[in-house]
């Protein structure tokens, strides 16, 4: 299911109580009657004739009207039966409060969750539940909720998976006087879940931010794909219990899938519930500023640097004007212009002069105001400046009014206007998940570079090396297989011989030039270490036959069980200056598999330094994921020992393109990987496989790949030859070349209104997308993506339900004449029906007939629009339910 009928569950216009007249259900009818929802609540109570006064009925058939939404207060084994009367009723949602008995078998709790789903779904119901205990949307006044009090309308969505947690947060909303938007509690999430509310409040313009308690996510895929559809539009804010040492590995791979999204991850509830304020009523800090301190206090100054130091902010940074300034109005004529302390005396005065001071700074990020209210000033007339400046101000402003009590009424007031904190460390760590988000759009947007080369994969190669070994019973390649594998996919390898007895090893040693490493071959060991299966400098074919001998006695002595594939050898590699690296992949539970990148060498698992990344990658991805690493500011920055970023990024995308063709791969890791000046060699690399799943492969990825298969040369009869593809960010240069090109009333045809150049936010939109849920084909010239020109660009986008889907179209003025335009036309309309959907629809200017004849060949329905008459609505059904003569 995606968002259909979401609408009912939100924004009900009637409804209806199902239960048995218990206390629950007192306090349930009370809540939904006492919220100030505007339609009727209507009690089905059989056997009682009113509750608190609302008259009841006796069954859902009685019921005077259709209830959009019900809520359900019943035994578990009794909602199949009151979900099939409702859907029959015509009810499209429903809130189950009750579960499955604690003391049923999983079968038999399985069994009553798929009755209860098996009767929605002829009519399409949603249910959210089972155990929902919340769900409060204060401005429609719906109030489906067993909590005694309920929050006030605000700007903020939250949604969670724990009772407990949705209970705090309204304990919270009530102590600090805040609102939300919407209080979603998700309870087991049979049906609506997160990936779908999210889908919902991305496009609900009442919620400025969204807020989400996570403890699993069952769909990855669509949770990703819903997740980074809502960060692209307002900030999405996660809380997930982080399970300690025994589950960091997991806990970095959601970390990772968090920053690919582009979430915000914060550590406790104080953080989540800080981030509503934040949020919805800051503006937005400057970019890559530093935070302007200031206030009565040096010692909450001081903190406050010393928590924004631990997040990764900085103070340093502000303008030399500014500086000066801010020095002249310190106590002590000694301390630091930031943090300012203004001294314990300092009045709305003195306060007024120092935001004065940093209002034209155009370096700082924000400004966190602190205030230790005494009774020597007016507390009172220093909220009145603040908040003239706050109301002034282009950057985020923070206050802190400190103390539980003293500071409770200043900060009662500030949080009309701006974010208000008790103490420094709390509205530190606010401001920099502010910061944090604005990074991550940053990032989000930024354009990948074209890749240093183009890389041609053999994956024919590697498919036979893999089927034969599992066909052989094996579950990993050995050394030599592996390599063979690598290779494949162009990673550069150490030159390798192998051979399966040590007298072989010393013939093909015989062969060979300068000394050699010898390695054994043992699919029962995980590191040759332990029985030193790897030796160096290895200057006689008598000492690699002797060596061999040696390392295969202490495998027997050591595992006698283990089998022996032979031995590899290798000449000897120079490794002066080179760096040890480690790139890996691994199991990623729900999330398919992830690529690990750090230190690689025999230490690596004891320094931990790793980073995770979700395939698939491009360069900016890679790098990205590169830097999250400690090793990574050595390989960038050591002008003595520099390394090849490209080659080294190069090497991540390869083996994420191997994944990604593979999924018998189910591990696999090349440690050490070398890094220099010159580029990266593999020296030792290991591969777990595993029998393939049935189906398609690539639906093990939390990320849809780029869909290769769409890809189609283009032979024109004019000789010109194209590439027809799925578009990438890679072209968001190609793009704003080709707009730049294009005709102004050509471009007015296609946006509807007169534009000069495409917008970097706009562009890196119509380039980076998600191809689960839109498509672009663009036709480029053969080569490199980032270093093609652009020609022609069509695209569909669907609404999350993959029901109708809206198309755009535009062909560069040199190529037309050609048939791109109806070719693209085709392709896009077999796209789309290929996908399900069952509509295609867009909006032409009624003067744009080249393209209304486009429409009208390929059968679309084209009508005026009942919102222009200068534009027409063009309807392409493909289902069969109307005109479609599209061949």
């Amino acid at each position: 299911m995606t968002v259909r009928n979401l609408e009912h569950l939100f924004q009900p216009r009637a409804i209806a109580l199902i239960g048995t007249g218990g206390d629950t259900d007192s306090l349930l009818l009370r809540n939904l009657v006492g919220a100030g929802f505007r339609g009727p609540v209507m009690p089905v109570m059989p056997g009682k004739r009113a509750l608190h006064g609302v008259l009841c009925y006796p069954d859902v058939e009685s019921l005077p009207m259709v209830p959009d939404l019900a809520v359900l207060d019943v035994p578990f084994n009794r909602v199949p039966d009151a979900i099939r009367a409702l859907g029959e009723k015509g009810t499209r949602a429903a809130v189950l409060v009750g579960k499955p008995a604690p003391n049923l078998s999983p079968e038999d709790y399985r069994a009553q969750i798929q009755a209860v789903l098996d009767a929605a779904k002829p009519f399409l119901l949603r249910l959210l539940g089972p155990g929902c205990i919340d769900l409060t949307v204060p401005r429609t006044g719906v109030n489906a909720s067993v909590a005694p009090f309920r929050p006030g309308a605000g700007r903020a969505a939250l949604v969670t998976e724990s009772a407990a947690v949705a209970t705090r947060a309204l304990d919270w909303c009530q102590s600090e006087g805040l609102g939300l938007s919407h209080l979603i509690h998700l309870g087991g999430a049979m049906d609506v879940d997160t990936g779908d509310v999210l889908d919902y409040l991305a496009s609900d313009v009442h919620s400025r931010a969204i807020l989400l308690y996570l403890e699993y996510i069952d769909d990855a895929r669509k949770f990703m794909s819903a997740a980074r559809r809502a960060a692209r539009v307002k900030p999405v804010v996660v809380l997930k219990p982080r399970r300690g040492s025994k589950g960091a590995a997991e806990d970095a791979v959601y970390e990772a899938a968090f920053r690919r999204a582009g979430l915000v991850r914060v550590a406790d509830l104080d953080e989540l519930f800080n981030a509503v304020e934040i949020l919805t009523s800051a503006r937005k800090p400057g970019r890559q500023g530093p935070l302007a301190v200031l206030g009565n206090s040096r010692s909450l100054g001081l903190l406050a640097a010393n928590e924004l130091e631990a997040y990764g902010g900085t103070l340093e940074g502000l303008s030399e004007e500014s500086s000066e300034g801010l020095a002249l109005l310190a106590r002590d004529p000694e301390s630091t212009a930031n943090p300012l302390d203004l001294g314990g005396d300092a009045d709305a005065d003195a306060y007024g002069k120092a935001l004065d001071t940093l209002a034209g700074d155009k370096r700082i990020g924000g400004t966190l105001v602190i205030n230790q209210p005494n009774e020597l000033v007016d507390n009172t007339a220093i909220v009145d400046v603040l908040e003239a400046h706050a109301r002034k101000s282009r950057r985020a402003v923070l206050a802190v009014w400190s103390g539980p009590r003293a500071g409770a009424r200043g900060r009662e007031r500030l949080k009309q206007t701006m974010p208000a904190f008790e103490g420094p460390e709390e509205a530190v760590r606010a401001y920099m998940r502010l910061v944090q988000y604005q990074r991550n759009q940053e990032l989000l947007m930024e354009t990948p570079t074209s890749m240093p080369e183009a890389f041609e994969t053999d994956p024919e190669s590697a498919r036979l090396l893999i089927s034969a070994a599992l066909t052989a019973g094996r579950d990993q390649l050995n050394e030599y297989q592996a390599q063979q594998l690598l290779t494949a996919y162009e990673i550069p390898c150490v030159p390798s011989r192998r051979a399966t007895t040590p007298e072989e090893a010393g013939r093909e040693a015989a062969a060979m030039e300068g000394p050699l490493a010898l390695k054994i071959m043992s699919p029962d060991i995980v590191h040759k270490s332990e029985v030193r299966g790897v030796a160096l400098d290895l200057e006689s074919p008598e000492a690699v036959v002797q060596e061999a001998h040696a390392m295969e006695a202490r495998l027997r002595e050591l595992y006698p069980d283990a089998r022996v594939d032979g031995y590899l050898l290798q000449p000897m590699t120079p490794r002066e200056g080179a760096f040890e690296l480690c790139v890996a992949v691994m199991p990623g539970g729900r999330f398919g598999p992830v690529i690990r990148f750090g230190h690689g060498g025999t230490e690596a698992q004891v320094i931990a330094d790793v980073a995770y990344g979700l395939p698939p990658l491009n360069m900016h991805l890679a790098r990205e994921m590169m830097s999250q690493t400690r090793i990574y500011s050595m390989l960038a920055s050591n002008r003595l020992r520099a390394a090849d970023l490209d080659a080294l990024a190069l090497t991540l995308i390869k083996v994420s393109q191997m994944v990604i063709d593979f999924e018998a791969i189910e591990s696999l890791e090349i440690n050490p990987l070398w890094a220099t000046a010159e580029g990266v060699v593999a020296l030792d690399s290991r591969v777990v496989i595993r029998p393939p799943y049935t189906g398609d492969p690539a639906r093990r990825l939390a990320i849809r790949p780029y869909p290769k298969e769409l890809e189609e040369e283009l032979n024109l009869p004019n000789g010109r030859r194209f590439l027809l593809r799925p578009i990438l960010p890679e072209d968001e240069p190609a793009l704003t070349k080709m707009v730049e090109r294009t005709p102004p009333e050509q471009l007015r045809l296609r946006f509807f209104r007169t534009i000069r150049t495409l917008p970097h936010e706009m562009a890196a939109r119509l380039t980076q997308i998600d191809y689960d849920r839109e498509m672009a084909l663009a036709v480029t010239d053969p080569g490199l993506p980032g270093q093609v020109e652009l020609w022609g660009v069509v695209r569909i986008s669907a609404d999350p339900d993959n029901e109708t889907a809206e198309y755009a179209i535009m062909v560069d003025n040199n190529v037309t004449g050609m048939g791109l335009g109806p070719l693209l036309m085709r392709r896009i309309v077999e796209y789309a029906r290929q996908r399900g959907i069952r509509e295609v629809y867009g909006e032409v200017l009624r003067e744009n007939r080249p393209m209304l004849r486009i429409n009208e060949a390929m059968g679309f329905t084209v009508k005026t629009s009942v919102d222009d008459p200068n534009v027409m609505h063009v309807t392409l059904r493909l289902d069969g339910n109307g005109d479609d003569t599209a061949g």
